[in-house]
C-alpha cells in the first residue's frame, strides 16, 4: 500500500503534503529532521491519510492536493474538522 499524508507543524503555521509506502518510518524521519523541507517546522503531527494500491495513484492524489482546486478542497475539509 502507498499513502498520501498531511503533516501539521505543532510549532508554526505549516502543512506538509507527501506520499510514502511506509507511513510510520516516514513520519519518524520528518520529526528526526531528516527531511529538509520540513526540518525547520518540527515537531510535526500526522493529521490526514489516504491509502492507495499503487504508487502512481498516491502520486496523483498528492499532486491534486498540492494544486488549485484540490488544495482548496483539502483546506476546507481539514478546517471543518479543526485540523488546518
Amino acid at each position: 500500500m502507498y499513502y498520501v499524508y498531511i503533516l501539521k507543524s505543532l510549532a508554526r503555521n505549516y502543512h506538509y503534503i507527501g506520499h510514502t509506502e511506509d507511513l510510520h518510518t516516514r513520519l519518524k524521519s520528518h520529526n528526526a529532521g531528516q527531511v529538509r523541507s520540513s526540518k525547520p517546522y518540527r515537531p510535526l503531527a500526522l493529521i490526514y491519510t489516504e491509502a492507495f494500491e499503487t504508487r502512481s495513484e498516491a502520486q496523483q492524489r498528492e499532486y491534486f492536493f498540492k494544486r488549485g482546486g484540490g488544495n482548496i478542497w483539502l483546506r476546507d475539509y481539514l478546517q471543518a474538522k479543526g485540523l488546518w
